[in-house]
């Protein structure tokens, strides 16, 4: 079919500032981590964007020292209203700054600029804020008249959202009255760097915040440090497997947000318009690379030769390419190991006999891209609907009533999220009643907002994000 042909307009990479050398932010100063460097890759270019420095096993130790001291002496006996002015500040120089960070955030990443820019972001800063407003409220929150802080948290966060997951561990931490230690992802550390600077700008406390980059040696070393009192970790089922196991009997608090792969339904009396645009940003927003993608699509029988028409005449329309284009819907892969992945799951659809589609848009030379994919005549015992792609690739199944609906839905070692669209509103509570999903989306996809808690169920982990119940977590009520 044909597009509109747009000029390039692209965002300029100078805007991030980006440092040749980053180091480990510990006890409020940036320090020459013991462990050996990395490079960190726009995966756009594969060039080498910046080296990190990592963090050590002594390293670890003195971060997690550093901020136990800082909760005994400092933070932890601070008033709520004192603690809510360092928030706030924060959340203030993240939107300040959002423009550079966004920039950043898409050249580590390598998401279109318009999702960092318009969606991560604003929503890091959001929660920030949101959570500062939390700080002197607690006893309020419905978590008893006088709830204390849990003490010292450790947490590890993925590398598809790498600002927005860092905000979600450390506002409602320190809100609550913690310190934290946060490891970021090893391809993706750039962003909770410069969230370590900002708020260092904003005066926070030696201590309070540390940050300790490097692979996944240092996240295992700081999920088992007897030194902490609490484990937030976002990622894999099988390491948030592995997690559990480690922790079990210590006594330390866990939460695990982790894989998914969410229904997304599509009844026959859904305007069918509205549900494309939900189906494609349920899938292909971020290349993909969402815990809680809609990468089941689930289409009524009697609709679904239409709906598919119209959804591949849709996908068709998506550009790939360069992340820093403000007209790109599709960036690049995060990285080559993610797109070996996918290469894998996609061929293993090819040999169980599901149907591929593949959009003809061009790709780019170089970098790592996937064209957005979709599979049709797939079973529920095939890997594409099983197993959690996280990469541009849609499995499409049918089902003739709402019954069969939820049974498909339900058919999941996840359960994290869905999404349901329908003109009928107690179809709609029917069916979201029904489904194991600590998310349920109606006629949307993709809305996230920092007062409505977010988690799962299954295999998709344990615990509540965001909102009043979020804060549970980080406090002994």
């Amino acid at each position: 079919m044909t597009t509109w042909e747009y000029a390039p307009a692209p965002e300029s990479a100078a805007l991030a500032n980006v440092s040749p050398t980053y180091r480990p932010f510990v006890d409020g100063r940036f320090v020459d981590g013991g462990g050996e460097a990395l490079k960190t890759v726009n995966p756009a270019t594969e060039e080498v964007l910046a080296e990190v420095g990592t963090a050590s096993a002594e390293d670890v130790d003195r971060a997690v020292a550093a901020a136990r001291r800082a909760y005994e002496k400092t933070w932890g006996p601070m008033r709520g209203a004192e603690r809510a002015k360092y928030l706030f500040r924060i959340a203030r120089i993240v939107a300040e700054r959002s423009r550079e960070l966004a920039v950043l955030e898409t050249l580590d990443n390598g998401k279109p600029i318009r999702e960092s820019r318009d969606v991560d972001v604003p929503t890091a800063s959001a929660h920030l804020f949101h959570h500062a407003g939390w700080a002197d409220k607690l006893g309020h929150a419905g978590l008893g008249s006088d709830p204390r802080p849990v003490g010292v948290v450790g947490a590890v966060i993925p590398w598809n959202f790498p600002l927005l997951m860092a905000a979600w561990k450390v506002a409602p931490a320190l809100a609550c009255g913690n310190t934290i230690v946060l490891k970021p992802a090893e391809t993706t550390p750039l962003t909770a760097l410069v969230l370590a600077e900002i708020a260092a700008e904003a005066g926070l406390p030696d201590g309070v915040l540390n940050v300790l980059p490097g692979a996944g040696d240092v996240g295992a070393a700081l999920v088992a440090h007897a030194g902490l009192d609490k484990v937030a970790f976002t990622g894999s089922t099988d390491v948030g497997r592995s997690i559990q196991r480690q922790l079990a009997g210590t006594g330390r608090r866990l939460t695990l947000e982790l894989g998914g792969k969410a229904a997304n339904i599509v009844y026959d009396d859904a305007a069918l318009d509205q549900a494309v645009e939900g189906v494609v940003d349920g899938i292909f927003f971020n290349q993909g690379h969402v815990c809680c993608a809609g990468s089941r699509l689930l289409v009524q029988e009697s609709v679904a030769e239409e709906f598919s028409e119209l959804l591949l005449r849709r996908i068709e329309t998506l550009r790939v390419g360069d992340p820093l284009d403000k007209n790109t819907d599709v960036g690049a892969i995060n990285s080559r190991a993610q797109l070996a992945r996918i290469d894998a799951l996609v061929a293993a659809g090819d040999a169980e006999g599901a149907v591929r589609w593949t959009s003809p848009c061009p790709l780019p030379e170089r970098g790592l891209y996937f064209p957005p994919t979709v599979f049709s005549g797939v079973e529920q015992t095939m890997r594409v609907a099983r197993e959690e792609i996280f990469g541009p690739v849609l499995s499409v199944l049918t089902f003739r009533t709402p019954e069969e609906a939820v049974a498909k839905a339900n058919n999941t070692a996840y359960g994290l999220s869905a999404g349901i669209w329908t003109e009928k509103g107690a179809k709609a509570m029917w069916t979201a009643q029904r489904i194991r999903a600590g998310v349920v989306w109606t006629n949307t996809f993709n809305r996230f907002d920092p007062t409505s808690p977010f988690g799962g169920y299954k295999e998709s982990g344990f615990g509540r994000e965001g909102g009043r119940i979020g804060l549970e977590a980080y406090l002994d009520a």
